[in-house]
């Protein structure tokens, strides 16, 4: 009786942890727009590492891989000189070689595109991004940080260059101004308050619940 009831035991131990496995290793229901549904890129353009930062509060709700574009020439640091440069390479239509390699971007379904507003224009480096790449079908989210002018042109530029992709609703937020000499600002309290606002964002377009 001891050895059958002891067998019993065992049988239903085993059973409860077999449940366990095959419970924990279901898929997760996603809801359509949701962050684990999809396979994220977070590419991003940053100067004065404002745009790097609200990146890497976005990468910190809804994971993915995050990459910063870099040039094969990086722009001048004097501030007069890469106004300049960016003003001829707009006016030519001119985009600057990126150091930067995406290898497998077939694989994402959504691209986070973060960039800085320069001359109230899309910055070169960001077009180079945009027009390497074939994304067609896939899901664009921009995220900006600005001088305090906005966005200027740059969501009709990336529109125009990403026809078949789709485009979601942009985050924008005041980062540093560098012609006054204020460079990186998203610390102390001006980080919590952009911290809120990036995860208010990714409610509204569907990727925090």
């Amino acid at each position: 009786m001891r050895s059958k009831n002891a067998f019993c035991l065992i049988a239903t131990i085993a059973f409860g942890m077999l449940s366990g496995c095959s419970k924990a290793q279901q898929p997760i229901q996603s809801s359509p727009g949701s962050a684990t549904a999809k396979k994220i890129l977070i590419v991003y353009l940053t100067r004065t590492k404002n745009t790097k930062a609200v990146a890497k509060m976005i990468y910190n709700s809804v994971g993915g891989d995050l990459i910063a574009l870099e040039l094969e020439t990086p722009y001048p640091q004097n501030y007069k000189a890469i106004v300049d440069q960016v003003a001829k390479e707009n006016a030519e239509g001119y985009l600057p070689p990126l150091k930067t390699k995406i290898t497998g971007i077939a694989q994402y379904d959504t691209i986070f595109i973060g960039f800085p507003t320069w001359g109230m224009e899309l910055p070169p480096p960001m077009k180079s991004f945009l027009s390497t790449y074939n994304l067609g079908g896939k899901t664009l989210i921009p995220f900006n940080t600005n001088a305090g002018y906005g966005l200027g042109s740059c969501i009709e530029t990336v529109k125009k260059l990403c026809p078949k992709s789709t485009l979601l609703d942009e985050f924008s937020v005041k980062g540093g101004i560098e012609r006054d000499g204020i460079l990186f600002v998203m610390e102390g309290e001006k980080e919590k308050e952009v911290q809120n606002q990036v995860k208010e964002w990714l409610r509204k377009i569907g990727f925090l619940k």
